[in-house]
C-alpha cells in the first residue's frame, strides 16, 4: 500500500505533468522526469529510444519478464476543465502551427500510475522474481510511439516480455477496472484526401471545377459506406472529420482537403472500407470533370488491440481480489483505439490491457447496476474532451495498485 507521504507526492506529481503538456515526439521534460525518478530508485534507465522513449528495467532474480507500458504525449486540445492546476501551454505541431496543449486523454496519469508502481516494485523485492520492463512510451496519440520504440530496438536491446500489461484511465467509477477478453480496442486508420478543382471568380463558375462541391458530394457519399457496405454483424466506423478549402465567400478554390478516421476489427472490414473511400474519391472527382485525381494517403495507422484470453483471465482473477470481482467489468470492444497491441504484437507476448476508472464516485451515487453506471458514463466528460479531467482520488492510488498486483501475477516470488 502506498503511504500517505509517498502518495501526496505522487499527486503532486500528476499534477505537475498536467500543467505541463507535450506533444508527440517532443515529451522530453515528461522522459527527463520519468528517467531521473527511475534512476533513483534504481532502475537501469536508458533514454530517446523511438525518440523520446524511457526503458527503465530492474532485474530481481531468475523469472519472467513482465512489460509494464505508460504513453507519455498529450493532445491540441485547449482545456477547459477550469482546474487550478489546468495546463495553459501552447506547443507546435508538425505543420508549424502554435496550438493549446492539453492532458486530454489521461496520460499524465498514466504515467504517474506506473512510477508509483515502479516505486513499490523496487521497494518491495521479496514479493517478486523476474525483470520488470517499463516502458514510458511516446507518440501514442499519432499512432507511431510503440513502432518507433520496436524499431529502435527495445526487445534487442531489453529482451522480450512474457506479458504486456498496462491500462487507459476512462470515465469509469473510480476504483472499478475494465478488462475484458479479444478486442479491446479497434483498429484505427486515418487518411488525408486532396481534392483537385480549377479556381477561379465566385461570378463564375463555369470556368472552374468547384473542389468544394466535390469535397460535399464526397463526404456525403461516404455517409453510406458503412450503412450499405458493411455487413450488420460487423462493425466499422467512418468519421470525416475536417474539410479545408477556400478563404473568401467569392473565391472557388483550386483544391479541398478531407481528413477522414476508420475504426474496425475485422481485416477484411478494414481492407473493404478503405477500398470504398478511395473509389468515391476517384469516382466523385471524375464525376465533377477535375483535371486530376485527387491525392489518398494514409497519414496514421493503429492495429486492433487483442487482449489473450488466458493472460486475461489471470489478470482478472487477480485485480478482483485487489478491487473486489464486482468491480472489474468486461464493456467489450471498444472503438476507441490504442498502439500498444504493437508491443504485444512485435514481442510474440500475450497482452492484458485494461480500463482504470477516473471518474469521481459521486457522479453515481450508490449504484452498483451495469447499466445504470453506463448510463451515468455516457454523460460524462469523455477522453479527448476539453473538460476531460480524471479525479486524482482514487484513480492514482488504484492505478498505482492494479499495475503492481498485475506484475506481481506475472513475476510471482517462488
Amino acid at each position: 500500500m502506498t503511504a500517505p507521504g509517498a502518495a501526496a507526492e505522487l499527486a503532486a506529481l500528476y499534477r505537475d505533468l498536467h500543467t505541463h503538456p507535450e506533444l508527440a515526439f517532443r515529451e522530453t521534460r515528461t522522459a527527463g522526469i520519468v528517467a531521473d525518478r527511475l534512476r533513483s530508485l534504481g532502475y537501469d534507465t536508458t533514454t530517446g529510444v523511438g525518440g523520446t522513449g524511457v526503458v527503465g528495467l530492474l532485474r530481481n532474480g531468475d523469472g519472467p519478464t513482465a512489460l509494464l507500458r505508460a504513453d507519455m504525449d498529450a493532445l491540441p486540445v485547449r482545456e477547459e476543465t477550469g482546474l487550478p492546476y489546468a495546463s495553459t501551454a501552447s506547443g507546435t505541431d508538425d505543420e508549424g502551427r502554435t496550438v493549446p496543449l492539453m492532458h486530454a486523454c489521461g496520460h499524465d496519469m498514466h504515467v504517474t500510475c506506473l512510477l508509483g508502481a515502479a516505486a513499490e516494485l523496487a521497494g518491495d523485492r521479496s514479493a517478486w522474481r523476474g525483470t520488470a520492463l517499463l516502458v514510458f512510451q511516446p507518440a501514442e496519440e499519432v499512432g507511431r510511439g510503440a513502432r518507433a520504440m520496436v524499431d529502435d530496438g527495445l526487445y534487442e536491446r531489453f529482451g522480450r516480455p512474457a506479458v504486456v500489461l498496462g491500462q487507459h484511465v476512462a470515465p469509469l467509477p473510480a476504483g472499478f477496472v475494465g478488462l475484458g477478453a479479444g478486442p479491446a480496442f479497434a483498429a484505427s486508420d486515418s487518411l488525408r484526401i486532396v481534392l483537385h478543382g480549377r479556381g477561379g471568380h465566385g461570378s463564375r463558375p463555369e470556368t472552374t471545377v468547384d473542389p468544394v462541391l466535390m469535397a460535399s458530394a464526397t463526404v456525403m457519399r461516404l455517409q453510406g459506406v458503412v450503412s450499405r457496405e458493411v455487413a450488420g454483424t460487423s462493425t466499422a466506423v467512418l468519421t470525416v472529420g475536417a474539410l479545408n478549402a477556400g478563404t473568401r465567400g467569392n473565391v472557388i478554390a483550386d483544391q479541398a482537403e478531407l481528413l477522414l478516421n476508420v475504426r474496425t476489427y475485422e481485416p477484411e472490414v478494414r481492407d473493404s472500407v478503405l477500398a470504398a473511400i478511395e473509389r468515391i474519391a476517384r469516382a466523385e472527382a471524375s464525376a465533377s470533370g477535375a483535371p486530376r485525381a485527387p491525392d489518398i494517403s494514409l497519414t496514421e495507422s493503429f492495429p486492433v488491440v487483442l487482449n489473450d484470453a488466458e493472460a486475461c483471465a489471470r489478470t482478472r482473477q487477480a485485480l478482483a481480489g485487489l478491487v473486489g470481482a464486482d468491480r472489474v467489468v468486461d464493456l467489450g470492444p471498444g472503438t476507441g483505439s490504442e498502439d500498444v497491441g504493437i508491443l504485444a504484437d512485435s514481442a510474440h507476448a500475450p497482452c492484458a490491457y485494461w480500463l482504470l476508472g477516473g471518474a469521481d464516485p459521486r457522479a453515481f451515487g450508490d449504484t452498483q447496476d451495469f447499466e445504470t453506471l453506463a448510463r451515468v458514463v455516457r454523460g460524462l466528460p469523455s477522453n479527448h474532451s476539453p473538460r476531460y479531467a480524471p479525479v486524482v482520488e482514487p484513480t492514482l492510488s488504484t492505478g498505482v495498485r492494479t499495475l503492481v498486483t498485475a506484475a506481481h501475477t506475472w513475476m510471482p516470488a517462488p
